[in-house]
């Protein structure tokens, strides 16, 4: 099967669509808080154990500059620093109960402002779309494990 020549550009556009409608949803109601202070708490809840040291290699900054990061969080109410009970020389960064309801309303609004456009598309074309988005997650994940894969990590 011949795929279409512009397939390519048309996921590149529709992924910026995608990226306007979340940033949309994010911007109306996270007043204070940067986009790249919202990615450190997702990787600090997604990464219980981290610590500053990990947290910098997550975001590829130097470890200073991830310390002043959680400085800003900290003064914020958003993240505390804790001594690990397993070795008390390191320590752990814990998001704090608003930080996990900033991440959680967040979530929310954005599954909301995603439906609301796909309210506006046909369901048979929602059941394609989910379709050609499982099959690209799929094909993306295979490629992600192959051996001599380069990786493409975003920075902060």
């Amino acid at each position: 099967m011949e795929r279409p020549p512009n397939l390519a550009a048309a996921i590149d556009a529709a992924a910026e669509a995608l990226i306007g409608v979340l940033d949309a949803a994010a911007s109306r109601h996270t007043v204070g808080v940067s986009p790249t202070q919202l990615r450190v708490l997702s990787l600090i809840m997604t990464n219980p154990d981290a610590n500053v040291n990990r947290l910098a290699e997550l975001l590829d900054v130097v470890p200073s500059s991830a310390s002043r990061l959680c400085d800003r969080l900290e003064a914020m109410g958003l993240v505390r620093r804790v001594a690990d009970p397993r070795d008390r020389r390191e320590v752990r960064l814990i998001p704090t109960a608003a930080a996990e309801t900033l991440l959680r309303e967040l979530k929310d609004r954005r599954h909301q402002a995603v439906q609301a456009v796909l309210d506006r598309m046909p369901n048979r074309v929602q059941h394609e779309l989910l379709l050609a988005l499982m099959a690209f997650s799929q094909a993306a994940a295979m490629t992600a494990v192959q051996p001599g894969a380069e990786s493409t990590a975003r920075t902060a």
